[in-house]
């Protein structure tokens, strides 16, 4: 905790008085244009990741980078969904898995979380990924067990996010756009989830194959 506080000084003594001015206008209000959705794990930094300032990402974290399908629990993910589209009018939500992920270990192999009754509860909200490896990934195991678990809970995620009315509202009239990416710890790396081809590929810096996940 130490180094927490030593930290916090050091940012009200140097970083702060360099950019005052940029602090002085979020303090008035906020307007991002990205939803980001992830993991609570402290290896994940966002704004670290994509390499933006304050006020760019609004972002929701929690075990697992779930979101509970509309009507299955009103609780803060669901909120921070309403609240960042329909308040802010965010126009993209990215959720995003990544490599090691506890939770994903925990829908794997219940055992691990059976003395963690609140976190048990809370991976039955990637229960469609669960199935999904269950049935599909016989014969898989390991690490590209774990990858497959990853990848697939995050395309759950998406599906989940589109139960929820504003989503599917903004959806409809092409107003939003989703994306899902699994970032890699060790290599930096970030794959995206392609629906056309229906699987992970390179994040490409090209603007053109962001824009087109906008389009219809």
């Amino acid at each position: 905790m130490k180094r927490i506080v030593k930290g916090l000084f050091k940012f009200q003594r140097e970083v702060y008085p360099q950019r005052s001015d940029d602090f002085r206008r979020l303090a008035s209000g906020q307007s991002p244009e990205v939803l980001f959705i992830t993991c609570a794990d402290s290896r994940i930094v966002p704004n670290l990741i994509t390499q933006t300032e304050p006020g760019e990402l609004f972002i929701c974290r929690n075990a697992g980078n779930i979101v509970p399908s509309h009507g299955d629990i009103n609780g803060g993910v669901s909120a921070t969904i309403e609240y960042a589209v329909m308040a802010l009018g965010v126009r993209d939500i990215v959720v995003c898995g990544h490599t090691d992920c506890g939770a994903m270990k925990g829908i794997l192999k219940p055992e691990l979380v059976a003395s963690m009754p609140n976190v048990a509860s809370w991976l039955r909200h990637a229960d469609a990924a669960r199935q999904v490896i269950a049935e599909n990934y016989k014969g898989v195991s390991g690490d590209q067990l774990l990858r497959a678990a990853i990848e697939e809970n995050v395309i759950a995620q998406l599906e989940n996010l589109k139960t929820h009315p504003s989503v599917a509202a903004r959806l409809r009239r092409g107003e939003i756009a989703l994306h899902g990416w699994v970032y890699d710890i060790e290599h930096g790396a970030v794959t995206a989830y392609s629906p056309h081809e229906n699987m992970f590929i390179p994040l490409k810096e090209a603007g053109e194959w962001v824009e087109a996940l906008h389009a219809p």
